[in-house]
Formats: structure tokens, C-alpha cells, sequence
């Protein structure tokens, strides 16, 4: 299987082919995603809140970001790996942006950027894409704004508002724009987006009408802290089983079954140590 392009991924608009996506922050797995067949992994800021324990995901830097895309691609052979743009990275100016995204493509061999907001920021997607870097915008609901927004709500519920980000669409998809994720909108408006615009659309809480879909990994495997978002659907209950897992290895060491004789070197004769100390004949 070759690695996914932008091209590809635009012709499975077309083919009517849905797109799958992922986050993912480290080589493990990123290579699991990679051999189960996921199109497109995201190194998303949600790193912060999802791995790192922190509040939410404005304290991520541009080195936070190309630290955790460099494990991803280095374990990634067929998927397109997508680098969130982290807040103030791309915000001050579409020369700023520039510089930014090119440092990200260089330092960690992603495919692409993603970055949040729409038409304000086209400024900023046309000038990373004239310089060939691919970018997926994202609009809706942009955790990187949830003050402004105030809070984790769903966006576009009302007239305005989904008018408003119909054209978002519109406009990140003009500015050059590879895809758009469509974050905690109403079905029926991601419906129309999808429709409307010719790049694929990826949900996140928006309905099963759009191009793709896209979930936090950590969410859909059950090893997030807390209760999840509506639209997260656990498939594995990882959590559990993990903590099953751990309380097996400290019971078994407590009680001295760990390690049993198959896990021990049993004489000087079976080791690798042998060699030591042995004179020449």
C-alpha cells in the first residue's frame, strides 16, 4: 500500500470512499493505526488534555508538536500524518504561519498542518499551501478558542451562526484548503457542507454525512479520565483492562509468582555472562 497523498484523498471524496482519521502522539500507536489501515492520523494538540494531564491545549508549542509528530512518522508507512499548528503559532500573521508550518514540515516529516478557524485565517492557509505544504482546516467548534466560545458547545444550532460557517467553509476551501474538519455542529449543517464543497469533510460530532470521520484516540479506546463528549463511541474499554493487567503484575510480585523460572536466567551455563572471566586456552 502506497502512502496517502492529498490527490488521493480528494478522489475519495469523489469515489464516495470514507475517510477514516485518528490521533495518535507516539510510535506505538501510530503503528498499530498504521497496520490496522487508518487513512489519515492526527498529531493533534489534543496531546495536552488526552496525554499530558493539562487543562486544555493552549500551553502546546511548536516543539511540543514536532516532538510527538517526529514518534508518529517515524512509525507511519502508509498513513498521511497531520500536524496540529498549536495556538499563537499561526494567529499573529500569515508570515508567522508560514515560518511555523514550514519549521513543522521540516523538523518532523509530517505531510501537512491543520490548523483552526475559517475565513479570518485564509490569509494564513493560502500562504502555507502557495508554499506547498498541505493544510486541513478545521471550523466549528476550535478547542484553541473555548474562551472566546465559552466553553465545549456546539456551534451553527441557530440561523446565523450556520450561515456564518457555511462560509467558513467556503472560504478555508477557496484559500486551498486539502479538507476540513467539521467539529460539534449540527448533522443536518454538516450535511449541507459536505455538499457543498468539493474537499472532503472530516466530523468530529457532526453527523455521519460528512467525507470522513475523525475521534481522539485515547477517548475511543476508554482511557480517557472523565465522561466523554457525545459523540465519542468507546470500541474498547483499554482502561480496564489495562488496570486489570497492572494489578496482576503487583499481586504476582507481592506474592513472589513473578518472576517464575521461565523468566529466570537458571545457571551461569545458560547466560549470556558465560564468556566472562574465561581464560584462553
Amino acid at each position: 500500500m502506497a502512502k496517502l497523498t492529498v490527490p488521493a484523498v480528494l478522489e475519495m471524496k469523489r469515489a464516495g470512499r470514507r475517510i477514516t482519521a485518528l490521533t495518535a502522539y507516539d510510535a506505538p500507536f501510530a503503528r498499530i493505526m498504521d497496520d490496522a489501515g487508518v487513512d489519515i492520523i492526527l498529531v493533534g494538540d489534543s496531546v495536552g488534555m488526552a496525554a499530558l494531564g493539562r487543562p486544555d491545549t493552549l500551553s502546546l508549542t511548536v516543539g511540543d508538536m514536532i516532538h510527538h509528530a517526529k514518534a508518529v512518522t517515524a512509525a507511519t508507512h502508509n498513513a498521511m500524518v497531520i500536524v496540529d499548528m498549536p495556538f499563537m503559532s499561526f494567529q499573529v500573521s500569515a508570515q508567522k504561519a508560514l515560518e511555523n508550518a514550514g519549521r513543522i514540515m521540516q523538523e518532523s516529516g509530517a505531510h501537512g498542518v491543520k490548523l483552526e478557524g475559517g475565513g479570518k485565517y485564509a490569509d494564513r492557509i493560502r500562504a502555507i499551501v502557495d508554499a506547498g505544504i498541505p493544510v486541513m482546516a478545521h471550523i466549528g467548534l476550535t478547542p484553541q478558542s473555548y474562551h472566546q466560545l465559552g466553553g465545549y458547545k456546539v456551534q451553527g444550532k441557530h440561523g446565523d451562526s450556520a450561515r456564518h460557517l457555511l462560509a467558513d467553509a467556503r472560504a478555508v476551501e477557496k484559500a486551498g484548503a486539502f479538507a476540513v474538519v467539521l467539529e460539534a455542529i449540527p448533522a443536518e449543517l454538516a450535511a449541507t457542507i459536505t455538499e457543498t464543497l468539493h474537499i472532503p469533510t472530516i466530523g468530529i460530532g457532526a453527523g455521519a454525512q460528512c467525507d470522513g470521520q475523525i475521534l481522539v484516540m485515547h477517548d475511543m479506546l476508554g482511557l480517557s479520565d472523565g465522561p466523554h463528549p457525545r459523540f465519542v463511541k468507546v470500541f474498547s474499554d483499554l482502561r480496564a483492562k489495562v488496570k486489570e493487567a497492572f494489578g496482576a503484575y503487583i499481586g504476582e510480585v507481592r506474592d513472589g509468582s513473578f518472576p517464575a523460572k521461565e523468566h529466570t536466567y537458571s545457571s551461569l551455563a545458560e547466560s549470556p555472562l558465560k564468556v566472562v572471566g574465561k581464560k584462553k586456552e
